[in-house]
């Protein structure tokens, strides 16, 4: 069972994300991270930043990439990464990685499992989730097991990242993005969930059924996850009290 953390605030989640990272990075200065981009992740970044660590050898992978979008767009996710993680943070950006960022597309997804390898492996994905479900780009129907590749994006999912564009149509159609077998890799995931919008896919992955109509839901095959949500997020959790109940009285050894 996934470890599930009922906050009050994006800020409060944020603390706790940035705790694990942390910890982590304080254990191992060359750490692996699994870097997420748009909002939900902002509250992890900032409270991170604000600690003052030295992440000047911390390697990073990003989850996606849009496809078809000209290099240096601003809404690029290499172009988001290096504005709102490692600029930030002080991270190498020749330490960081965007699938795609180097060779042919043909060959990029291959490339970029290769590159996750030879780093020795992610040590801690952030990840959100998507109304769809989603989990990366990973939409409705996405094998367990599959790696990095091209993915058709659903209109929802065109639709929910409108915002960041001027139109609808300005949108990508596709994009290349870890498969839920690369995620699952990694050794500690950290899922975050805000509003009540993700409620119901948030309580279909920590609670539903295994389903890749679903691709959340494959958090649970992982041994180590965290759920970092607010009240809103986890307003269809069945059970909530019990969370709240194991997370207030966890063992020492067990804090993140």
């Amino acid at each position: 069972m996934a470890e599930v953390v009922i906050v009050r605030s994006m800020a409060a989640a944020g603390g706790v994300a940035a705790d694990a990272i942390e910890q982590l990075v304080r254990r191992n200065p060359r750490a692996v991270l699994g870097l997420a981009t748009g909002s939900t992740p902002l509250s992890t970044w900032t409270a991170l930043a604000a600690r003052n660590l030295d992440l000047a050898q911390v390697r990073g992978f990003a989850l996606d990439e849009y496809v078809g979008l000209p290099a240096g767009h601003p809404q690029s996710y290499r172009s988001v990464i290096t504005r709102e993680v490692v600029e930030p943070l002080g991270l190498n950006p020749e330490l960081v990685r965007v699938p795609a960022d180097s060779g042919p597309l043909e060959t990029a997804g291959d490339d970029y499992e290769s590159a996750i390898t030879d780093a020795g492996g992610v040590d801690l994905q952030i990840l959100g989730i998507g109304r769809t479900g989603h989990i990366g780009f990973n939409e409705p129907g996405s094998s367990f097991a599959s790696l990095t590749r091209i993915k058709t994006l659903t209109q929802q999912t065109r639709l929910d990242n409108t915002r960041f564009f001027d139109s609808p149509e300005q949108v990508p159609m596709h994009c290349i993005t870890q498969g839920l077998g690369t995620i699952l890799r990694a050794r500690h995931l950290v899922l975050l969930a805000f509003g009540a919008a993700k409620a119901r896919a948030l309580a279909g992955a920590v609670e539903g059924p295994l389903t890749a109509s679903l691709p959340g839901s494959a958090i649970q095959l992982h041994p180590r996850v965290t759920v970092i949500v607010d009240e809103a997020a986890g307003s269809d959790l069945v059970h909530a009290d019990y969370y709240r109940y194991a997370w207030n009285n966890r063992l020492e050894w067990e804090r993140i």
